[in-house]
């Protein structure tokens, strides 16, 4: 093992606050694996909740990330395997091997991880004496298949309760001298539990998924678990460290979940129904925070939806903690947040209209008004907050050239009321092609074909070429068709990240040499009577719902945000996703 690699974990440690080390031995060990570097992996939030629920539940969870590429260099050249921040401990040592996964983009970082951990890549070729490889986290929720090869296990939806559930099922039986194949089909028997191996994928003579069919004796339907009770669990960082995206920031859980039904947001359904948590504990952590703490992060996927919004804010304000938001909607914003905002230091207002006419923002169920984002920016010019971005997509299902025209002049509009209102900054335009994904009304939908991308792209840069105030982001669009592909793409695409793992070649030649293009899971229409890949998981979301969804869509008919007592989209009247204590009930019947 290489001294210098274990010097310098040794020295980001020591930086940390919160962290908990536990002597070999006294507690079983999990490995918590984040499939991208340290600085990228200690901003997920979810890391830091799992952290702690594992922790909690008796577990010793210990860290691992994906070295930078000078340290895998090290790595190699020392012939050091992977270890973990607590206890430098080989990622081999661990019985248990849990990975979140929040980006298509981080698929091969996990089997990068997986060989420099000297785990086997296939869940196939895993004995009696290897650990169980879990997945989780809302790639692997919404559609697993492209990792089902790698995985003994997927926890489908919130991991909370259903974790240290499967682990605690898992260690019984380990003690019991059950033999994998017996942990594995108890395994499959727990809601929320996906095993893989069990279940496998039928293909036409057209190379179309037809069905999932099953090998054992277990559910038809994995159905997605989430929490009822937020205030059951953490909600905070569990570490503080300088070396992230938010360094030194208290982040804090204020809401899990969004209800405004916007048509092409994957968050939207993967986290239903929406749930707050309570005021009077989050006030009680942020004042207990750590002293090195510079500013709060207030995180959800809809903050300016938490019904305390305003009244937190405004203590937040009176007792002068900086503050931060995520995720705040224009049309929900009102002067006294502004300024709080603008007080903790902030000096860009956000706003995401995600479509530039208003016939498009219709057909998404954005909701956002020209007016909304014009009532942004006089806030913002009121209190000194200079800078302007604004987030939108193109290549929307049912966008035309003139949508992108309206676009533009949306754009200029908004730059001569910045001038008007005394703007001294930057207008920032941040615009990215629209990737389909599963379980929402665009799960049909294609990508829209490349040089129609590339075209509207073009215009966007000819419309605002002459005048310098204005920033225009955008992604590659070669990243955009692979994560299109990886999100849509079947258990097949498991080959291919295999391949290009071995070969140490791109994803668009492994899936070349492979005999595929990426376009063909990318830019495939599906027809709505298809069989999906993902069939056989249950996210609460009824395909009738998606459906009726997406014709309104195409009808630019307004969805009303969620509401108590709705029954709409399937979630809340389901019966077969389990509580805390209906985990534990069902969890006791696996083991009888």
């Amino acid at each position: 093992m290489s001294w210098n690699l274990q010097k310098e974990v040794r020295e980001i440690l020591a930086t940390e606050i919160g962290t908990q080390i536990f002597a070999p031995g006294l507690r079983i060990p999990v490995a918590f694996l984040y499939p991208n570097t340290y600085h990228l992996g200690m901003s997920n939030l979810g890391l830091h909740i799992l952290y702690q629920v594992l922790n909690r539940n008796g577990w010793a969870c210990e860290r691992f990330f994906l070295p930078e590429t000078r340290k895998r260099e090290e790595y190699v050249k020392t012939k050091t395997a992977l270890f973990s921040m607590e206890t430098q401990r080989p990622l081999a040592d661990f019985p248990y091997i849990c990975i979140t996964i929040s980006f298509e983009m981080d698929y091969l970082n996990i089997l990068a991880q997986l060989q420099m951990g000297h785990i086997k890549l296939l869940s196939e070729e895993r004995g009696e004496k290897d650990p169980f490889v879990i997945l989780g986290g809302p790639c692997a929720t919404f559609n697993p298949e492209p990792l089902a090869d790698f995985a003994d296990m997927v926890v489908i939806g919130e991991g909370e309760e259903t974790l240290p559930q499967l682990l605690q099922l898992l260690e019984q039986l380990r003690m019991e001298r059950k033999t994998r194949q017996e942990k594995l089909l108890a395994a499959a028997q727990l809601p929320g539990v996906y095993v893989p191996q069990f279940y496998s994928p039928q293909y036409d003579e057209a190379g179309n998924f037809s069905v999932m069919k099953r090998l054992a004796d277990v559910p038809a339907k994995i159905s997605r678990q989430w929490v009822r009770e937020l205030d059951d669990y953490p909600h905070t960082s569990a570490i503080i460290s300088p070396y992230t995206e938010f360094a030194d920031m208290f982040i804090v859980e204020v809401a899990r979940g969004c209800g405004r039904h916007c048509r092409f947001c994957m968050a939207g359904y993967c986290f239903r129904k929406p749930r707050s948590r309570n005021l009077g504990l989050l006030l009680e952590d942020i004042r207990q925070r750590p002293g090195r703490t510079k500013k709060v992060g207030l995180m959800g996927a809809a903050v300016s939806d938490y019904p305390e919004m305003k009244t937190l804010t405004k203590t937040l304000a009176e007792e002068h903690i900086p503050f931060s938001c995520a995720s705040l909607r224009a049309d929900s914003l009102d002067l006294p947040l502004v300024e709080a905002l603008a007080r903790s230091g902030q000096r860009t207002m956000t706003v995401a209209p995600e479509a530039g006419s208003v016939r498009m923002r219709a057909a998404i169920n954005k909701g956002i008004e020209e007016k909304h984002i014009y009532e942004a920016m006089e806030y913002a010019a009121r209190v000194g907050m200079p800078n302007i971005k604004l987030y939108f997509m193109i290549g929307l299902p049912g966008e035309t050239d003139t949508d992108i025209e309206e676009m533009i002049s949306l754009v200029h509009r908004v730059r001569g009321r910045m001038d008007e209102l005394g703007h001294t900054g930057d207008l920032t335009l941040s615009v990215n092609a629209f990737v389909p994904k599963p379980f929402t009304p665009y799960q049909w939908s294609p990508l829209e074909d490349v040089k129609v991308l590339k075209r509207r792209f073009k215009m966007l840069q000819n419309g605002f070429k002459k005048d310098k105030r204005i920033r225009l982001l955008t992604e590659s669009l070669k990243e955009t068709i692979l994560q299109a592909a990886l999100a849509r793409g079947d258990r097949r695409v498991g080959k291919i990240l295999l391949l290009a793992n071995e070969k140490k070649m791109g994803l668009k030649d492994a899936f070349q040499n492979s005999g595929y293009d990426p376009e063909q899971f990318a830019c495939r229409t599906i027809a709505e009577e298809a069989p999906l890949p993902w069939d056989h998981l249950d996210m609460g979301v009824t395909k009738q719902y998606l459906l009726k969804e997406r014709k309104h869509s195409a009808a630019g008919k307004f969805t009303p945000q969620c509401f108590d007592g709705c029954n709409r989209c399937g979630v809340c009247e389901k019966k077969n996703e389990f509580s805390g204590s209906d985990l534990q009930r069902e969890f006791s019947q696996v083991m009888k």
